[in-house]
C-alpha cells in the first residue's frame, strides 16, 4: 500500500463551506462549459424538446450518476483520507473502464485532470500534488470524479459534500446547456434544479452504502446518444 501525508501543507482556519463552494462552484475553471452530458444530441434528436422532457433527461442522469461516478466519489475520498494512492488507482482504472464512449471518457479526463492541476496549485497539498504527477505520468487516468473526491478529502471537507457537488455538477451541466440549446428560461432551470437537488441526501445514503463494484454505467440512450455526437456535422459541445 502506498500512503501519504496530506495534511502538513494545508493553510489552518477557514470555513469548510467556502471551501466546498470554491472548488464545487459550476464556473470553477475545469472546462465543464465545454460539455452538455449528451444534451445536445438529445435536443437534436428530440429526445428532448420542452421544459418536462428536459427535467426528465437532467434526472435521468443525476441518478445514473448517482449509481456510478457518486459511488466512485465515495469510495475514492475514502482512500484519499486514508493517503492511499494505490487504491484511487484501482477505483481511478475501474471508473474509466465504466465511460463506453470516447467523449464521456475525454470529459472525464479533461475536467479531472484540470481539476487535480488546480487542487495541486490553489491548496499545496501534498497529496493532490503527488497525484497529479501520477495523471502526468501517465500511471492512472485522473477521472473526474476521483480527482474531486481526492481534493475535498485533502483538505478535510466531508465525504458527504464532495458526493452532493458532484451530483451537483451534473445536473448544472446539463441545465447550463439548456440555456444555450433550447428556448428554456433560467427561472425554468432553478425550479428544475431545487428539486433535482432534493433527492441527495438520500443518493448519498444509498452510495455510501454500496461496494465499489455496485458502480453501474446501465444508460443505453445516453451511449446512444454519444456515439451519434461524435459523427455530428454541426456541434457546439464536446459532448
Amino acid at each position: 500500500m502506498t500512503t501519504t501525508d496530506h495534511r502538513e501543507a494545508l493553510p489552518g482556519g477557514g470555513s469548510p463551506l467556502a471551501r466546498a463552494l470554491q472548488f464545487g462552484d459550476s464556473m470553477f475553471p475545469i472546462g465543464g462549459f465545454a460539455f452538455s452530458g449528451g444534451l445536445e444530441s438529445a435536443v437534436q434528436k428530440r429526445v428532448v424538446t420542452d421544459a418536462g422532457t428536459l427535467e426528465a433527461y437532467a434526472r435521468t442522469a443525476v441518478e445514473q450518476a448517482a449509481q456510478g461516478d457518486g459511488i466512485a466519489v465515495v469510495w475514492a475520498h475514502r482512500a484519499a483520507a486514508a493517503g492511499d494512492l494505490a487504491e484511487l488507482v484501482r477505483i481511478d482504472e475501474r471508473v474509466y473502464a465504466r465511460k463506453l464512449s470516447s467523449e464521456t471518457r475525454t470529459m472525464s479526463v479533461r475536467m479531472g485532470k484540470k481539476f487535480a492541476e488546480m487542487g495541486a496549485e490553489v491548496t499545496g497539498a501534498p497529496l493532490l500534488k503527488t497525484w497529479r504527477v501520477h495523471i502526468d505520468a501517465g500511471a492512472t487516468p485522473g477521472c473526474y470524479p476521483v480527482a474531486l473526491a481526492a481534493n475535498f478529502a485533502a483538505q478535510g471537507l466531508a465525504v458527504r459534500d464532495a458526493f452532493v457537488v458532484h451530483q451537483y455538477g451534473v445536473a448544472t451541466m446539463i441545465l447550463s446547456a439548456a440555456l444555450r440549446l433550447m428556448k428554456i428560461s433560467h427561472v425554468d432551470t432553478q425550479r428544475m434544479l431545487y428539486r433535482l437537488n432534493a433527492a441527495a441526501d438520500a443518493a448519498y445514503e444509498n452510495a455510501a452504502a454500496s461496494r465499489l463494484s455496485d458502480m453501474a454505467g446501465f444508460a443505453p440512450l445516453t451511449e446512444v446518444l454519444a456515439a451519434v455526437h461524435v459523427k455530428a456535422h454541426v456541434r457546439l459541445f464536446m459532448n
